[in-house]
């Protein structure tokens, strides 16, 4: 641990200094227009990869945004890890919002402001930096290997394709992410489970034009106010999701299950003060633990219509469109969920507008053996890291291609994020603690240890 220490006070400057360099890159997936600074993001942590030791580096191109691979293989008989990561990030609109540029990163407190920051480039850069330690200070155990993605926030569509054909070069005995949360740096967690995602557009369509609300209003069919009606009718008075179907396959937990989950430290007046509600919302007879990490949602992620603009245009519009992500749990599938809201959302539409469904990408839910030997190395790390025992947890959020590595690889993962919920993921302000990073790359080096000691 001494060796860790001394090694990160020897290079911080440096060390901040490079992910700063790397949170410059706007590297938006969602948005063609970013293309050019996606592919230089990949450029760039290529080098860094070099730069700190690894082998066989190399920027794979896939029909959309390339795959940044990396290893240093050091004994066949030793186990290997596979580290996984992704450079793009969420557009940042409304930049209006921001309180400093989101690809300026800005100190505030001790907390790097950036888009990006926590979501993933700060995470994944910790890996890197983790790596470059051990090989300066000859302390690297285990073989390892990086596949660093550029197409996370959109979905991960050609990630599945490169894991198929390359199975043979991403061979490991455990995948490694930091793309997830602690519950606090005084209450370190591990997360042990993920839910899965349906992510689906739909567009309301009435009169064939605009038209002039004075004119047309009362006697034409408005699709803002029809969406609006169809969306509020998907939750029942208990905020229970209306779907026929929809929660057939939940596996639901045993009350033992409930009780450990909720052993977690909360408190309820600190988390509506840090968003500014006065009232929490969710599903009756489930409590905030439950709702965020072990019960299937839907959430509108976006809707529109009509004119949005400055001053008034008194139009009744002709679309209105909303975008719509479910939360699944085991044994939920994307693929079914997906149907099922699409025969629905059909089915509920009126007749006097039309009603179009288009899905975007999906993924499924995953819960994490707690008794392998790469968790109770994850455990071990954090303990020394942090001085107490991680608390297990389950995250709320998707990674789509947890499923993936473990259906295509055989292989499962450590889900061993540094980030906080309150770090602002997918929204202005998005922030990331210097600590944190910090913090990070001393913990890695430890999974590492232990990962190969156990593994013996």
């Amino acid at each position: 641990m001494q060796t860790i220490k001394q090694y990160i006070d020897d290079n911080k400057q440096r060390m901040l200094d490079e992910l700063f360099e790397l949170l410059r890159f706007p590297s938006v997936s969602a948005d063609p227009k970013y293309a050019p600074e996606v592919l230089k993001t990949a450029d760039y942590v290529a080098q860094k990869l070099r730069d700190a030791g690894a082998d066989n580096v190399e920027v794979c191109q896939t029909a959309g945004y390339p795959i940044v691979y990396g290893e240093k293989l050091i004994d066949p008989s030793k186990p290997t890890v596979l580290v996984y990561g992704h450079y793009d990030v969420q557009p940042p609109d409304p930049l209006e919002l921001w309180h400093t540029p989101p690809f300026e990163p800005t100190v505030r407190d001790g907390k790097i402001y950036a888009r990006g920051a926590c979501d993933d480039k700060g995470q994944f850069y910790m890996h890197v930096k983790a790596f470059e330690l051990m090989m300066q200070t000859d302390g690297l155990p285990c073989n390892v290997k990086f596949m660093i993605e550029g197409e996370e926030e959109v979905g991960s569509n050609n990630l599945g394709l490169f894991v198929k054909a390359n199975r043979e070069r991403l061979k490991a005995d455990v995948v490694l992410i930091s793309d997830t949360s602690m519950i606090s740096m005084e209450h370190p967690s591990l997360e042990t489970g993920l839910r899965g995602l349906s992510y689906l557009e739909v567009e309301v369509t009435g009169p064939n034009r605009d038209l002039h609300s004075g004119v047309y209003g009362g006697a034409v069919a408005n699709p803002a106010t029809i969406l609006a009606k169809m969306i509020a009718s998907l939750h029942d008075e208990n905020n229970h999701i209306t779907i026929p179907g929809f929660y057939d396959d939940v596996i639901e937990l045993t009350q033992a299950e409930r009780d450990a989950l909720n052993s977690a430290p909360y408190n309820e007046d600190e988390y509506k003060k840090d968003l500014d509600v006065q009232e929490l919302w969710g599903e009756k007879g489930y409590s905030t633990f439950e709702r965020t990490g072990t019960r299937p949602t839907l959430e509108v992620n976006g809707i529109w219509g009509g004119y949005i603009g400055e001053g008034a245009k008194t139009v009744l519009p002709s679309k209105a469109n909303a975008k719509i992500s479910m939360r699944l749990v085991p044994n939920q599938t994307s693929e079914k969920i997906t149907q099922l809201f699409t025969d629905h959302f059909l089915k509920i539409a009126p007749p006097f507008v039309k009603v179009k469904v288009t899905p975007h990408h999906g993924g499924e839910p995953v819960v994490t053996p707690t008794d392998s030997v790469a968790y109770r190395a994850a455990q071990k790390a954090i303990a020394e890291a942090f001085g107490k025992q991680p608390i297990p947890t389950r995250g709320g959020g998707s990674i789509p291609i947890v499923a993936l590595f473990e259906a295509e690889l055989g292989i499962k993962t450590v889900l061993m994020g540094f980030g906080l919920d309150s770090d602002a993921l997918h929204s202005p302000n998005e922030k990331y603690d210097i600590f944190n990073y910090y913090k990070g790359i001393e913990t890695i080096p430890l999974f590492h240890k232990y990962f190969a000691e156990l593994s013996k």
